[in-house]
């Protein structure tokens, strides 16, 4: 049987499945081009998530104080009745606007993640303004090339160097690590801390956190003034470059160097190198969550185009359009947007009355911990969470409803990394519903007799596919296809790749990035992706985490601390203790902790410290990583 992992990932890898003595046993698919037979440890554990005897089986009731596991078991008819008569309370008491779906990328298949949204739509309630992850980045590239679709990674076979910046790829890309090194480029890396990616490049560029503007363009400077940019191409495709030329010429590469903490000739090297190489940027989500982060992502996104790239980034990835799952044509009123990094602040402000959450664990994965349970503790907002296991976020619930998992459902997925569409099929059966079942279910106990609620898993992916001139017959059969990409141009004012972009200045912007130095008291916490979780996910079925801070030698000389030591690391949100890992990894002023653990299980995780700041000028976007703390022994 075809199945595809779900999972918030690039790889989206497609996996085939058989069952022995009523267990799954998945393997990738041989055939598939970028999963290429083989799974990351992630994926190669999966059989362990979907027999685990954790998995919730039959809905709960809230009966106690919030976050205390206080609940009783309860029927299905009882479960969604009873959200079924709050839904339609609030309504009537408060508006639709009152009511948030809080979903995001916990389950990407088309149908799970889209067809909830549809019964949300057609009750006019709000929905998130997502912000959590590439926002700033998204807003970014749109500024430069009109859009953050990049490159298809299997055109790397074309190229000679790929530079991943900012992401720890062979963790989180592992599979696009590999194409790369399947495909002979050289691989470099450019990040803040010396990641297993940085280790495995054939150059790494360790900066000074909050820099990557100022290295991008001193690059982008020194190719200029050496003229060795692909003249042709920036003369066609590029709007603004004499006056790009005129801004980075006023640069000082004395001040660059003392700011990245690179001398002049690694600069140099770089810079030289890269335009003989011509080469293309993996641009990494981790590093745009800061207050700087947007223009961050606009300076690296220049280069590429610098030396004749079109798309020269990878980024993002759009195949299909797949709109029709979701049914905001339902929608007789306006969408309410609620920026996803301020939920708290509308719980505190009364705005947000009615919870529904599924495909997430926001009690995980927001920040500022502290303030957001308190929010919803001390105000009166009815919380429905639709999950496999007993999360954070299912703990503060009014009503848990059991999820089941990817294997025991029909779906189909795409990637944001490369160009296949991928099946799904159910290949058993265990416990809990689909998000596309508790829908139905909620829409007949509303009383709803709308069709579009109603239709079949099956109807919806084939008009899909249809939609975009896909086959659903061709992709039973081979498990996956690839969408081809069609010819695209620049959807700038210009028409063009704007050096200077007139999309910014109309935001009040500079038309061109800038640096922007932000400091803070004490040292700058990274909160970056551990190998064995997506986000939250997997910490409680495989027990595989690691929650030491890790410290360099020098910071922590200072603080009298040596590796090992239990440490308090504390700032003005909340405090956590835990132990210490002296590392050379880890540069002087940064402190690194893995991100969002479950608290329930350890005590504490990242996001009780880190600033729930967000970034105005793109979007409202995180900013996890301009976060400060101190660290103490305990």
């Amino acid at each position: 049987m075809f199945n595809t992992c779900m999972r918030d990932c690039y790889d989206t890898c497609a996996m085939v499945t058989e069952i022995k003595n009523d267990k799954i046993k998945v393997r990738g698919n041989p055939n598939h081009p970028i999963t290429g037979g083989f799974l990351c440890p992630k994926g190669a554990m999966l059989p362990k998530w979907v027999h685990s005897e954790e998995r919730l089986k039959t809905p709960l009731i809230r009966t106690g104080e919030r976050g205390k596991n206080n609940f009783r078991e309860s029927s299905w008819d009882e479960a969604i009745n009873l959200i079924a008569k709050k839904l339609e309370e609030t309504i009537r008491d408060y508006g639709s606007e009152s009511v948030l779906v809080y979903q995001y990328a916990g389950d990407r298949g088309v149908i799970n993640y889209a067809f909830p949204l549809r019964l949300f739509h057609y009750l006019n309630t709000s929905f998130l303004d997502y912000g959590i992850c590439d926002k700033a980045g998204q807003e970014a590239l749109k500024d430069i090339y009109g859009t953050a679709i990049g490159l298809d990674p299997e055109k790397l076979r074309e190229q000679e160097l790929i530079v991943y910046w900012g992401i720890n790829a062979f963790w989180t890309n592992l599979h696009g690590f590999m194409l790369a090194k399947r495909f002979g480029l050289q691989i470099w890396s450019v990040d803040v801390i010396k990641t297993e990616t940085a280790k495995r490049s054939d150059k790494f560029f360790r900066i000074k956190p909050n820099t990557d503007v100022l290295f991008a363009l001193g690059i982008a400077k020194l190719i200029i003034e050496n003229e060795i940019y692909d003249r042709d191409f920036v003369r066609k495709n590029v709007f603004g470059f004499k006056e790009f030329k005129e801004y980075v010429s006023k640069l000082d590469l004395d001040f660059i160097s003392k700011k990245t903490g690179l001398n002049r000739e690694r600069i140099e090297e770089f810079a030289f190198e890269y335009a003989e190489k011509r080469g293309i940027i993996h641009i990494g989500y981790g590093f745009q969550r800061s207050l700087i982060g947007g223009e961050a992502i606009r300076a690296v996104g220049i280069l590429p185009a610098l030396v004749g790239h079109k798309f020269g980034f990878i980024y993002d990835m759009k195949t299909i359009d797949k709109s029709y799952a979701e049914g905001k044509f339902l929608r007789t009123k306006p969408i309410k947007r609620i920026p996803q990094m301020e939920l708290a602040k509308y719980i505190e402000n009364g705005e947000i009355k009615f919870l529904y959450i599924y495909n997430s664990n926001p009690l995980a994965s927001l920040p500022n911990q502290n303030r957001l349970r308190k929010a919803l503790k001390e105000n009166d907002v009815f919380v429905v969470v639709h999950d496999i296991f007993l999360t954070d976020t299912a703990l503060f619930a009014d009503v848990v409803l059991p999820a089941n998992t990817f294997f025991e459902r029909l779906d189909i997925a795409d990637s944001y990394y490369h160009r296949y569409i991928s099946l799904n099929e159910k290949v058993i059966e265990i416990a809990g519903k689909s998000n596309y079942e508790v829908t139905k279910l909620l829409a007949k106990a509303l009383g709803i007799k709308n069709p579009y609620l109603y239709e079949s898993e099956e109807e919806i992916i084939r008009k899909i596919l249809e939609m975009n001139g896909l086959s659903f017959d061709e992709l039973k059969e081979k498990g996956f296809i690839k969408v081809e990409e069609k010819e695209r141009g620049y959807n700038t004012p210009s028409g063009k790749i704007e050096f200077y972009s007139q999309r910014a200045l109309k935001r009040g912007l500079s038309p061109f990035p800038q640096y922007k130095p932000i400091e803070g008291k004490g040292l700058q916490l990274l909160s970056p992706t551990y190998r064995f979780t997506v986000t939250s996910q997997y910490h409680n079925t495989y027990k595989i985490i690691d929650a030491n801070l890790y410290m360099n030698p020098k910071d922590a000389e200072e603080r009298g601390i040596r590796d090992g030591d239990l440490v308090e690391v504390y700032n003005e949100f909340g405090s956590i203790k835990t132990k210490v890992k002296v590392t050379e990894d880890v540069q002087k002023g940064v402190v690194v902790l893995y991100k969002a653990f479950w608290a329930k299980l350890l005590g504490w995780n990242v996001n009780f410290l880190t600033t729930d700041e967000v970034n105005d000028d793109y979007g409202k976007a995180s900013a996890y990583h301009s976060t400060w703390v101190e660290v103490r022994k305990a």
